[in-house]
């Protein structure tokens, strides 16, 4: 029995080389699972649209498409860039554009909005606005928009959107973005018009106030009903694009709902209702890595140091 010794396995202690093997092996297993049912959901998509009537249906004026911006029309989120080109122009210090940089890595590696940050933003940006006139943040997002967003549209998104233009449909963006950047992006990219946050303004001249609160979540909701009775629309033939399970209740309001580079939440969701998904991301772990550049910002690679290790304890 002794010359069987070698077969029996010998218990010994696992060292820190074979507990980076068994999570390297389990992590491989987990995103090989993930790849698999992204492609089986892309070849489910392709499917589908190849067996529905087309859509969307030319010349139904009784339809429009409704875009959610930030990560479905454009990577990363349009008021830190926004933020960005603010700072560039001497609008605020060194210590705000840190605190920009910081919210945008966080949106980029979680992939999600995070309230308190999306809410810490909007208040910077209207302290930073307030006292200026609309007109000149509205030729300064012309600028900014050719810098630091133009390059960041995701191209199938932008198909889709030029899909419904095609059709001879309304195309409207529908954003917690101030009003004023959303149209800016709008305008560039040939839609409509757009849906955002209003910041109050007295004889053209920011007061550093909202009018009413941001767009986001029910909010988006509500605005869309009422640009669809404003403009006799029928919303069981109109369409709705996001990315975050925020926007649900948007979704949830016209009859051909779009997950588009979705969230876990809303990826979920849309797969227990059958809503169709696109994933525009050419490696979604590495857009979750992926930092911003911060044209030179030293104090940026600590906020993202922090950002990664919050984000590994969350896992």
């Amino acid at each position: 029995m002794a010359a069987l010794g070698w077969l029996t396995p010998r218990r010994r202690s696992a060292t820190a080389r074979s507990v980076l093997a068994g999570e390297a092996s389990a992590e491989a297993a987990r995103k090989s699972e993930q790849e698999l049912q992204e492609s089986y959901e892309q070849e489910q998509a392709q499917a589908r649209d190849a067996e529905e009537p087309p859509f969307p249906v030319e010349g139904d004026d009784k339809a429009a498409a409704f875009f959610d911006l930030d990560n479905t029309v454009m990577q990363g989120a349009a008021i830190f860039h926004f933020g960005r080109g603010l700072y560039k122009r001497k609008f605020f210090q060194r210590r705000e554009l840190t605190r920009f940089a910081w919210q945008q890595a966080w949106f980029r590696l979680a992939g999600v909005e995070d309230p308190e940050h999306m809410q810490d933003a909007r208040d910077s940006a209207l302290s930073i606005v307030k006292g200026h006139r609309v007109s000149e943040l509205m030729s300064i997002g012309e600028e900014i928009y050719d810098e630091y967003m133009a390059e960041r549209i995701w191209p199938g998104t932008r198909a889709l959107a030029q899909a419904h233009l095609d059709a001879g449909q309304k195309v409207w963006l529908v954003t917690a973005a101030p009003v004023e950047i959303a149209t800016v992006i709008a305008r560039r990219l040939g839609l409509t018009g757009a849906l955002g946050t209003v910041a109050e303004s007295v004889d053209g001249i920011y007061t550093g106030k909202l009018v009413g609160e941001p767009l986001h979540g029910p909010a988006k909701a509500e605005a869309v009903r009422a640009l669809a009775g404003a403009e006799n629309l029928d919303l069981a033939r109109c369409a709705a694009y996001s990315d975050s399970h925020n926007d649900i209740p948007m979704l949830s309001l016209v009859g051909h709902p779009y997950a588009i580079n979705p969230d876990s939440k809303l990826r979920k969701h849309a797969r227990e209702r059958d809503w169709r998904l696109r994933d525009y991301r050419t490696g979604r772990k590495a857009a979750k890595v992926g930092i911003p550049a911060a044209a030179g910002v030293g104090a940026l690679a600590g906020g993202t140091a922090a950002a990664i290790a919050v984000h590994r304890r969350r896992r």
